[in-house]
């Protein structure tokens, strides 16, 4: 590495996965309020914080911004397409973003309204460790060593397990040899996040991943902590408790907290929130408030709403729609409402409705994504969230995919993914849609619902159903309650929003979110379990609704001829320039994927020209035989006979005296370039060249290759 001049190196170490992780900073990016790179093995991720100098007014939440981007310099590439240069984030950068967001913001106190904007970039990329959990190590470095009030540091690491051992930050290939994959971080006392999928592991495993991430978590933690040391320990932004907000919330309390809390019985959400309003208005036109605190009062009033409605489950164990706590809404399905969708389900539990398709399609109607790993990733299967704002009442119109639909899209897509038939047993690209109709209390887990209902009807043959449930949680001190199936209002003033979904033999996707400083191991066990006894009463439900995926696709579903021929012959279907296989899909529609080994699979919208693209493609490949017909165009003339194509390159002679049952001079008398005739082949020499006959083929005999001259 060329060098000039001297730098002050700030560096950090320990050994994760067999080999060194470092965290190193104070020579680079010095205007932001942190920055660091941390590396394993040849990949090297910058991140940074940025903590604005003022808070914003008048907001009631965190302003906290993270920006993850791959650079493609740093794996030896140049973006492809017609702008060489990185544009908005991929559906994966604003995953790994979220990722990174999540377990850091709840590590900020209450009423820290000053803007943090934290910014990763993959500066180098190896084919073996994945740059994303080194993030969110980083985004916590940057934080723990800057002046934001930053209440960790965190860490974050993957998991894997290969023969029944646990690995942590495995490399590409272990990755794919493991039948888990979760990202877990944590505080040196505590989880705050799970996010990752499995293939039909058991909740004991899962916990027993979670519990072996965190030991691992602590030893990262140790070296942000020695890193801040090395830094000078820069000090820290003071919170202040405002004196004025605190009085107006005890005036507040003490005029609606026994209205609030007969409000928060009434089981409809909207006519519940009416009511709330309607108190919040009676109440703020009794007290008097400072002009400059007119638009917190509404956030105070949120607070104690959320502290009546913890106070109430926490010690009547009864909910704020009149569930006990592990009580599931009421729920309905109904599969194959339209015809021509080739797959269809509606899934309702209470107040949220998933409405899910499916759509069946061919080979070449894959998603490319180009990928840190690899060059370019084909996706065969596809799951799409949209979340109308119809579905919560707004009066607005719909936007492009935002972040949240694009991470519940990925939530439910990896829980169904391991379900999926392999492309030999099911070759059809599979794309899911989710539009969710109404929403009160976990989509996803309703769009998982959905999606498996959905495919059963679309006949795709998978193998199980895979139901998903959300659950909450509400702490205070050692007391604490878990919530099956958790409301919106439940989600929004809980301490957890804790998703799984699997089928009855496993764990397939999990995501924990968390609002308090951590979750221990005792509260993680018991929400694993409450949520695999729903999760075990919805699929009962889902099978009843429809035991098995349908025996037979959709008429409207495209059709799949799969043939084997020799791999020699499948230039012969292409042709000379595509010749041959463009006349195929010209004339018949069809779409044809033609594999190296001899695979041919044609995908027809009938049944008809799939039919007819099969017979095309057979009298390509067929061999002559003797004593059959076959038509054929005449490609030279001589006197002495004509030289016939039957088949693509097979060249047959028709002698002079064939052409007609009396003689002939000279056949240019009767033929010419570019005629087509029908002939019987009369004899195939040791060269296996063929001769034929014009005048030996009898009325009514068909031509085996007609086909390819029609």
């Amino acid at each position: 590495m060329g060098e000039v001049g001297e730098i002050n190196v700030k560096k950090v170490e320990t050994t994760v996965n067999g080999l060194p992780l470092s965290i190193e900073t104070d020579y680079f990016a010095k205007q932001a309020s942190g920055a660091v790179i941390v590396r394993q093995g040849e990949t090297a991720v910058l991140v940074t914080a940025v903590v604005s100098e003022e808070a914003q007014a008048d907001i009631d939440f965190f302003p906290l911004t993270v920006e993850y981007r791959e650079k493609t310099y740093a794996y030896g590439k140049i973006p492809g397409g017609f702008v060489k240069r990185e544009g908005k984030p991929s559906v994966r950068e604003i995953l790994v973003s979220r990722l990174i967001d999540r377990p850091i913001r709840p590590m900020f106190p209450k009423g820290f309204f000053n803007d943090v904007v934290i910014t990763a970039m993959t500066l180098s990329a190896d084919d073996k460790f994945d740059p994303d959990v080194l993030a969110i190590v980083g985004a916590s470095a940057a934080l723990h060593i800057s002046e934001a009030p930053f209440e960790g540091p965190i860490a974050g690491v993957r998991v894997a397990r290969v023969d029944g051992q646990f690995i942590v930050n495995p490399t590409y290939q272990q990755r794919n040899q493991s039948d888990i994959d979760i990202v877990v971080a944590g505080s040196k006392d505590a989880i705050v996040m799970v996010e990752g999928g499995s293939e039909e592991v058991s909740e004991e495993v899962v916990l027993d991943a979670i519990m072996f991430a965190h030991d691992e978590i602590k030893k990262l933690i140790e070296i942000q902590e020695e890193l801040r040391v090395k830094t000078g320990e820069k000090e820290k932004i003071v919170v202040e408790t405002d004196e004025i907000e605190q009085k107006i919330k005890a005036e507040l309390e003490a005029l609606v907290k026994e209205k609030v809390k007969q409000a928060l019985g009434i089981l409809d959400k909207k006519e519940r929130r009416k009511k709330l309003s309607e108190i919040y208005e009676e109440a703020v036109s009794q007290i008097e408030i400072p002009e400059e605190k007119e638009k917190k009062v509404e956030t105070i009033y949120k607070d104690i709403v959320s502290s009546v409605m913890r106070e109430k489950v926490l010690k009547e164990k009864v909910r704020i729609d009149g569930r006990k706590p592990d009580e599931i809404r009421p729920i309905w399905i109904r599969t194959g409402l339209f015809p021509r969708i080739h797959g269809s389900a509606i899934f309702t539990r209470g107040q949220t409705q998933a409405f899910v398709a499916t759509t069946l399609g061919a080979p070449g109607e894959e998603q490319i994504e180009e990928s840190i790993e690899e060059d370019e990733v084909k996706k065969r299967f596809m799951l799409h969230y949209n979340f109308p704002p119809f579905s919560v009442g707004e009066a607005r119109p719909p936007r492009a995919p935002s972040r949240r639909e694009i991470g519940h899209g990925n939530l439910a897509e990896r829980a169904i993914e391991p379900l999926i038939p392999p492309e030999e047993e099911f070759p059809y690209v599979i794309r899911v849609v989710s539009e969710i109709l109404e929403s009160n209390g976990s989509t996803s887990m309703a769009t998982v619902c959905g999606a498996s209902l959905s495919l059963f009807d679309a006949g795709v043959p998978m193998k199980k159903h895979v139901a998903g449930i959300a659950m909450g949680l509400l702490k205070e001190g050692d007391e604490y309650v878990i919530l099956t199936d958790i409301l919106g209002d439940e989600d929004h003033l809980g301490d957890m929003d804790f998703k799984v979904a699997g089928t009855r033999d496993g764990v397939t996707s999990i995501q924990m979110d968390i609002k308090i400083k951590g979750l221990t191991k005792e509260i993680l066990q018991d929400a694993l379990q409450q949520a695999k006894k729903a999760r075990f009463y919805i699929l009962d439900l889902m099978y009843q609704a429809i035991p098995q995926p349908k025996p037979e696709l959709s008429p409207h579903a495209p059709k799949i001829i799969t043939m084997r021929v020799l791999p020699e012959k499948i230039p012969v279907i292409i042709g000379p320039s595509g010749k041959n296989i463009k006349k195929i899909i010209e004339e018949t529609g069809v779409k044809v994927d033609l594999q190296p080994d001899g695979l041919v699979r044609i995908y027809a919208v009938d049944g008809e020209s799939g039919e007819k693209a099969r017979q095309m493609i057979e009298e390509l490949i067929m061999d002559i035989e003797l004593g059959e017909v076959y038509m054929g165009k005449v490609t030279r003339v001589e006197d002495y006979g004509a030289f016939v194509e039957l088949l693509p390159g097979k060249l047959s002679l028709l002698h002079v005296s064939q052409i007609a049952p009396y003689r002939i001079k000279s056949a240019k008398d009767k033929i010419k370039v570019g005629d087509i005739l029908t002939v019987k082949v009369i004899d195939i020499d040791e060269q296996g060249r063929a001769k034929v006959s014009l005048k030996e083929v009898k009325e009514g005999e068909e031509p085996k290759n007609k086909f390819l001259f029609e």
